[in-house]
């Protein structure tokens, strides 16, 4: 970014801002890995990225001029694969976003890297052009899982990748998956105690899920991918906990670790309900605009969605208008998956309802929920595995 402030700060008395995040979706990778449902593309002939900057400077001018004046506390660059991109080319979609949104002083700005395409001078590049946090998809760090999962790098190219990544940035993370096809608590233990080693304060850590419309749910349908049954789960899950908060690193969230400060400050914008943008084929964004909650997505199709932004600003085709039930039941089901829990007062003036003292009561004595001295509604570590029913249950 040219400049951290390129427009003028909120001056005094104006009233402290909320957090805004910005998310860029680059969706080009080299392969598609078989258990992503992600809006991912493979395209074998050169990406024009040039055209592709154009149309992302488009689309942030557009969303702006809908969501004027905000301070972007955090930008994340995912995808795909946004770590096949040259480095100008985010230098241009980060310039775009501080043209046209004043930028803190201290944002956050994170980069999606796989360990194939990491490489030293890329990532100075990245950090040059304004990136102060990268997040490795290195998803296993033993060999034969990373074939099964059709990962193309080793688990020696991705702990390279990770040290390159502790060189460049004073900020990074890596994501790990767990229950994989006869994974015992030990190994899963010894690879988790691997990762906390190379971590220096976050991780991401999601169970395999096996999505509809992907190469392995065709194989787990026909009994050709076995996956840990409901009681190895869990018990994997549990390994996850206790090992991450006993090496420093506890859940901030149901599938993210940090020690504490070093929270993905994006993420967390999502899970507490404040505004950001989605920018690219296929994001998502939550804006406020003349006081209604917006819930927009955007084309999917890399190419279908750069005709649209160079024929009208923005390849937006759903722009849903969320009432108060729907925003606090989004609330609800986000804030919860945070080891900090949800306010109740902000469910109620969302909603306009309070929540169920019988059914808190309920879930209280089941041991899913807590609820401390301040009110403050927090889910138990033995009601995160139940999530989806407590909230279902909260909600009813």
């Amino acid at each position: 970014m040219t400049s951290p402030h390129p427009n003028p700060p909120p001056q005094a008395g104006e009233g402290k801002r909320d957090a805004f995040g910005v998310y860029v979706h680059w969706p080009f990778c080299l392969s598609k890995c078989p258990y992503c449902d992600f809006n991912s593309h493979v395209r074998h002939a050169p990406v024009d990225e040039e055209r592709f900057a154009r149309a992302f400077a488009r689309e942030i001018e557009t969303t702006a001029a809908r969501a004027p004046g905000r301070t972007v506390s955090s930008i994340f660059l995912g995808g795909g694969t946004p770590s096949l991109m040259q480095p100008r080319t985010v230098g241009a979609i980060l310039d775009s976003i501080a043209k046209h949104w004043h930028v803190a002083a201290d944002v956050e700005v994170t980069l999606e890297a796989n360990p194939t395409s990491v490489e030293a001078t890329r990532f100075r590049g990245y950090r040059s052009a304004g990136v102060n946090r990268v997040s490795l998809g290195v998803q296993a760090l033993d060999d034969a899982s990373l074939k099964a999962l059709g990962r193309l790098h080793t688990a020696r190219e991705a702990l390279d990748a990770v040290a390159i990544a502790r060189r460049a940035f004073d900020r990074y993370s890596f994501d790990l998956i767990y229950a994989r096809p006869d994974q015992t608590p030990q190994m899963w233990t010894d690879e988790l105690k691997l990762a906390i080693a190379e971590a220096a304060e976050h991780l991401s850590l999601y169970q395999l899920t096996i999505e509809e419309g992907t190469p392995f749910f065709g194989l787990h349908a026909a009994g050709k991918l076995k996956t840990p049954d409901e009681a190895m789960a869990r018990a994997l899950y549990d390994v996850t906990q206790d090992v991450c908060a006993a090496n420093g690193l506890p859940a901030y969230e149901i599938s993210n670790h940090a020690r504490p400060g070093a929270e993905c400050k994006h993420n967390l914008v999502y899970w507490r309900g404040e505004e950001y943008a989605g920018i690219g084929p296929g994001a998502h964004g939550r804006l406020d605009i003349e006081g209604t909650r917006h819930a927009i997505a955007t084309e999917k199709r890399p190419e279908a969605w750069l005709m649209r932004v160079e024929a009208s600003g923005h390849g937006v085709v759903v722009d849903d208008l969320l009432n108060s039930e729907e925003r606090a039941d989004e609330f609800l089901l986000m804030g919860l998956r945070l080891a900090e829990g949800i306010d109740p007062e902000r469910y109620a003036a969302l909603s306009g309802r309070t929540l169920d003292p019988g059914r808190i009561a309920i879930l209280r004595e089941e041991g899913a929920i807590t609820v401390d001295a301040g009110g403050r509604l927090r889910v138990t570590q033995a009601g995160f595995p139940v999530l989806d029913a407590v909230v279902a249950d909260l909600a009813a």
